[in-house]
């Protein structure tokens, strides 16, 4: 669409009325039209801008948003965890890129429509959609055609508002005017929009590559081993994975080679994603998030609001006990949080519970991996207590507080992520779980030396990306409902999961 704003006229286009749809294909594609045409406008009047012409008045749409009114208390499946508001009531919520988020607005609104056997609204809301957010996926604008134009871009166009860009809903601190809808989903349309740009930055590649299910590793060696792996089944052109999407969305798709990289290699980013694709977003995507629980929680925080299935961390930890050997597994049960990043949003009062699901599939994963089970498997792996902090050189520190610490806490394992990882998938609902190696035992004096480390890494490494990996598969393979079950939920949850 392009709209000629030189003959004076408002940057007010038409709204959108709210409409009542029975299907939920029906209400997407609504939500995709008002969507572009409104995000189109805006770039229309940008362009204009920056090609030197004055425009009459501001250019401003709003986001799209679903409305649900329901007025009964009748009852509905209490084994779902989702899909159904909790008491009668009107809700709503923004929308953003409905073609990116298609197949979730589909099952979401479909379950309410089923659930509640009443229509679903859908029309223009009064939240302005910022003009740094109204670009394509991918789209580059030149900063010198910026430095030339005669009135700041504020005074044109709404820009990203940090009072209505919060996590009040999912930290449930939010509330609402007299009168106001009450929220359907975990977050507003400005909140993933804020997200998906910061995705791109950290990673390196495109919100749209990221897959369901997700590894977190803090080490490159895990980086390594899986884009290994990840570009043999391409080559093999076997398989259910269908793509490799490296930093810089360099694609190597199955039947393929991976192309060269550029000379002097890819820069990588903070953070680099890699993203092994597979149909409707089941694939695995791997993030390499560094070490330090800030890290942790700057790159959960932006995944979350893509509704991933489940995340695990896989990294390395200071085994604590001196039963333990190097290259033993921690399978946490439990963390003491003394990360602190996340202090203000969740307490740490606030237990973080191990969820079965998450722990059968990676004890299972454990066992046929490294073909042990019952009382043989304890000889590898111990399930604990791991604490998390955020002083990488803790042993520079007095052991005696340290020790007394980690015995009344029945500690078995030191790192710095995993606490973290796990405590924003409880407070955004993404189901999570850890998987840790130990690398060294520095209560008992047992440090890497280097040849130790390098065979260390050699030939744990691959075991513990296996077991990953069939971890998630485990996960994927069941079905949605029981996954996100209701033990991440609370009493006054939003409908959409």
């Amino acid at each position: 669409m392009t709209v000629d704003f030189s003959g004076g006229s408002l940057g007010f286009p038409p709204r959108w009325e709210f409409e009542a749809f029975n299907d939920a294909e029906a209400a997407v594609d609504r939500l995709t039209a008002i969507y572009e045409r409104n995000t189109a406008y805006i770039r229309d009047g940008f362009q204009q801008v920056v090609a030197g012409h004055d425009l009459p008045d501001r250019v401003r749409t709003c986001y799209p948003a679903i409305r649900i009114k329901v007025d009964t208390y009748d009852p509905i499946d209490t084994r779902l965890s989702f899909g159904h508001v909790a008491e009668p009531g009107i809700y709503q919520t923004t929308v953003t890129q409905p073609k990116l988020f298609r197949e979730y607005f589909l099952a979401q609104i479909g379950l309410l429509i089923q659930n509640h056997g009443v229509a679903i609204e859908v029309g223009e809301s009064q939240t302005p959609i910022p003009l740094h957010f109204a670009f394509p996926e991918g789209a580059y604008v030149e900063g010198e055609r910026l430095e030339g134009m005669r009135r700041p871009l504020r005074d044109l166009f709404d820009v990203p508002n940090l009072a209505v860009t919060d996590d009040a809903i999912v930290n449930g601190s939010w509330q609402g005017r007299e009168g106001e809808p009450r929220p359907l989903a975990p977050f507003t349309a400005p909140r993933v929009d804020y997200s998906l740009h910061r995705l791109q930055h950290y990673t390196a590649t495109a919100p749209s590559y990221f897959q369901n299910f997700v590894l977190f590793t803090n080490y490159q060696f895990y980086v390594d081993e899986f884009c290994a792996r990840a570009r043999a089944m391409m080559a093999d052109g076997q398989g259910e994975y269908e793509a490799l999407v490296e930093p810089g969305n360099r694609i190597t798709r199955r039947g393929e080679s991976p192309e060269l990289a550029p000379p002097g290699g890819v820069r990588l980013p903070q953070m680099p994603a890699y993203h092994l694709v597979r149909a409707n977003h089941s694939g695995i995507t791997l993030v390499n998030i560094g070490v330090g629980p800030s890290n942790a929680k700057t790159i959960t925080d932006h995944i979350a609001v893509l509704r991933p299935h489940a995340w695990l961390m896989l990294g390395h930890c200071a085994g604590l006990r001196d039963s333990q050997r190097l290259g033993d597994y921690v399978l946490a049960h439990g963390y003491v949080r003394e990360d602190h990043v996340l202090d203000d949003d969740l307490p740490t009062w606030v237990p973080v519970p191990p969820l079965a699901e998450v722990q059968v599939a990676l004890e299972q994963a454990v066992e046929e991996v490294a073909g042990l089970s019952g009382w043989e498997l304890k000889r590898i792996m111990r399930t604990g207590t791991v604490a998390s902090i955020d002083n990488r050189n803790w042993e520079l520190r007095d052991h005696d507080e340290l020790v007394r610490r980690f015995t009344q806490s029945r500690a078995i394992a030191l790192d710095m992520e995993s606490a973290t990882i796990a405590a924003n998938g409880f407070r955004f609902r993404v189901p999570y779980g850890t998987l840790l190696c130990v690398s060294d035992k520095p209560l008992h004096g047992e440090l890497k030396l280097p040849g130790m480390a390098s065979a260390f890494y050699r030939n744990q490494v691959n075991q513990h990306l296996e077991i990953g990996i069939r971890a998630l598969e485990r996960l994927r393979d069941m079905p949605s409902e029981r996954l996100h079950s209701r033990k991440l939920r609370t009493f006054m949850e939003t409908a959409f999961q």
